[in-house]
């Protein structure tokens, strides 16, 4: 029996952000239908990644993180919990982020918000006091950038600048009246509203179900799987 694969979200007040996790892993069983996918949540909503973890009844999981950075919660947050539930450090996956699919993903939002292929982007996360973190959104707005052919300006909603407004208005002064929002965001609430006010002409909708994330989050799982079959033949 494959090890489960334990989703773990951020949590939100907004029920339209648990709606749109739901909608994501909902859409993770479609492509892998043989494999358990269970979901639980670091904050502000139900179940808990403790109560989900108590729940496996002895079944080996797989945790990946719905999260875009490696901030504290992938340093330390989860890795705690692990090892509380006396699992080892290796069920656990890197980030969604950064990484090429999720380029695909974030060029059809910005398509689907009526972009121009010649607009300005601004690439606007969620923003950390982790550097690392912040490195993460900047290395994601490189591979944008790439994808897309032209210059992508990183920008963050909290904890550090430019805020997208900012980043937003120096594209403006630079003579670039017209200018599209990536919102590199998961899900909808409270950041994904004060993306969407940040003055851009376009806002792209944030992440939710597209296939390339659900993809993602299963090439995790399996990078995961290997590592974990390799150790324990060592």
């Amino acid at each position: 029996m494959p090890p489960v694969l334990l989703a773990v979200a951020h949590g939100s007040r907004d029920p339209a952000a648990v709606t749109s996790t739901r909608a994501l892993l909902r859409l993770v069983r479609s492509l892998r239908p043989e494999l358990t996918v269970r979901c639980c949540f670091l904050d502000l909503a139900e179940p808990s990644l403790p109560h989900a973890l108590d729940r496996l009844d002895g079944r080996q999981p797989i945790l990946v993180p719905l999260l875009l950075g490696t901030g504290y919660h992938v340093r330390v947050d989860i890795p705690a919990a692990l090892a509380s539930a006396g699992l080892p450090p290796e069920c656990l996956t890197p980030a969604l982020g950064p990484h090429p699919l999720l380029t695909e993903a974030l060029a059809d939002r910005l398509t689907g918000s009526g972009a121009p292929a010649d607009a300005p982007v601004v690439l606007a996360g969620a923003g950390s006091s982790d550097p690392t973190a912040l490195a993460d959104t900047e290395r994601m707005a490189h591979l944008l950038a790439t994808r897309l052919g032209r210059p992508v300006t990183p920008a963050h909603l909290s904890a550090a600048t430019p805020t997208p407004p900012q980043a937003v208005a120096a594209l403006q002064a630079a003579g670039h009246p017209r200018v599209a929002l990536a919102t590199y965001l998961l899900s909808p609430g409270f950041f994904a509203r004060r993306a969407a006010g940040a003055g851009a002409t376009w806002t792209a909708a944030p992440l939710g179900a597209h296939p390339a994330v659900a993809r993602l989050a299963l090439h995790r799982y399996d990078q995961a799987r290997a590592t974990s079959a390799l150790l324990a033949a060592a």
